[in-house]
């Protein structure tokens, strides 16, 4: 396995693939874009790929017209109606990878699963995961260059860490993790590489099925045994039902948890200011991810799609019509937030959408800010006079759905 790094090999290396897919290197700061966007219009036609330079071929006959929400605004009211906006086009290309999973649910039955998968998001093992597991794997990666006094933090922290939390939730051989990681990047890589998609996809299911079948006969305190023994109202998860949300768990756990963590600490380490503010007072570190997540999201856009005729902050939209929901521009609303370009650790609380909202909101919220604080929290104790390396190749944020730096050089001590 390799770190998401430049590579010739990059046509077999599905994770600089991928990455090169959505832009990075390509496109550093697609803010300015979307500042112009929400000065024309709350929601307006548009086409993303255009709007960067990409290359742009004419749409099939009888496409659906495309939409991009860019206000918080906006972007709050089509996320909080699932009646209105469906998740359900998420079927037609990840539901063949994915399985049917909780991200093409509408509601009643997008209700019935979460309540059941919520199970294995309990505060006590969140607290059991914080110290048994997430702690110990972030510790073990920095041992491995803490005597260095330098390190490359995406490729020897942020990029392996959680994945490995993830591979240690499901109670998976630590040997196994460089195979589990690459088939999770190739599971979401389907528009770039379908049949390798699919592959995946088998793979894991084939993979994850001798761990399921234990477990169900012989549970554990494991994310898979949790599942296996979920019921509510005496409906329980089939066999199907899990590998589906293992699937969207994977990626959503491993590239994204990685992505944002990746993102504050080159926040933090652009502005020592607010580095060493948050150094020596512990107490913000709550509200320095919160605003590191509002600031640059792992994930810029979502979809949905209009079930009838409507309209979004009094702007006409046709039945059929497909949303793309601009979360990294909703974040970015000036009507919302003051110099919202700027990383600011200091700025009044204000919700932020960067876990979704409504219904979808993300079922691993509480993971992944318990993750980043351990982080923080080790890399502050760790590794101290942290900064960024003059010598180093330090590569900034960039990318266009997801974003991440793709070198953080440091020096430290």
């Amino acid at each position: 396995m390799s770190a998401p790094t430049s590579t010739d090999a990059a046509d077999l290396d599905p994770f600089e693939r991928f990455n090169r897919s959505n832009g990075m290197g390509r496109i550093e700061n697609p803010y300015p874009v979307f500042v112009e966007l929400r000065g024309q219009a709350p929601i307006q036609r548009a086409d993303l790929r255009a709007m960067f330079g990409l290359e742009v071929g004419e749409p099939p006959p009888g496409s659906p017209p495309v939409y991009t929400a860019c206000t918080y605004e906006a972007v709050a009211e089509v996320l909080r109606d699932g009646e209105r906006f469906s998740s359900q086009m998420y079927a037609a290309v990840m539901g063949i990878v994915m399985g049917h999973s909780i991200l093409e649910m509408d509601e009643p039955e997008h209700h019935r699963y979460r309540a059941l998968l919520q199970q294995a998001f309990t505060k006590r093992s969140l607290e059991l995961w914080e110290h048994t597991l997430v702690g110990r794997v972030i510790d073990e990666l920095i041992d491995e260059f803490i005597d260095d006094g330098k390190a490359e933090l995406v490729r020897q922290l942020t990029f392996p860490f959680p994945v490995n939390v993830i591979a240690g939730l499901l109670g998976l051989p630590r040997e196994d993790i460089p195979q589990f990681h690459r088939w999770t990047v190739e599971l979401i890589s389907v528009g770039i590489d379908f049949e390798g998609a699919v592959r995946a996809s088998n793979d894991l299911k084939e993979y994850l099925g001798g761990f399921l079948r234990e477990r169900r006969v012989n549970p554990g305190d494991d994310m898979i045994s949790v599942l296996a023994q979920a019921e509510m109202d005496g409906q329980r998860l089939e066999d199907e039902d899990i590998y589906a949300f293992l699937r969207l768990l994977l990626p959503a756990g491993a590239e994204t948890t990685y992505r944002s963590s990746s993102n504050l600490l080159w926040g933090l380490l652009t502005h020592p200011d607010q580095l060493h503010a948050v150094v020596n007072d512990r107490s913000l570190i709550p509200q320095t991810i919160e605003e590191g997540l509002r600031w640059e999201p792992p994930l810029l856009t979502i979809m949905r799609s209009a079930t009838r005729d409507t309209e979004v902050c009094g702007v006409p939209i046709e039945k059929d019509a497909v949303i793309i929901v601009n979360l990294g521009s909703a974040n970015h609303d000036a009507q919302r937030w003051d110099n919202a370009e700027d990383l600011d650790i200091f700025r009044k609380a204000t919700q932020h959408i960067a876990f979704a909202f409504g219904p979808h909101t993300c079922l691993g919220q509480h993971l992944a800010r318990m993750e980043t604080r351990v982080l923080l929290e080790k890399v502050f104790d760790r590794l101290p006079n942290l900064r960024l390396d003059p010598d180093g190749e330090e590569g900034p944020i960039t990318g266009m759905t997801f974003r991440s730096p793709t070198a953080i050089p440091v020096l430290f001590g």
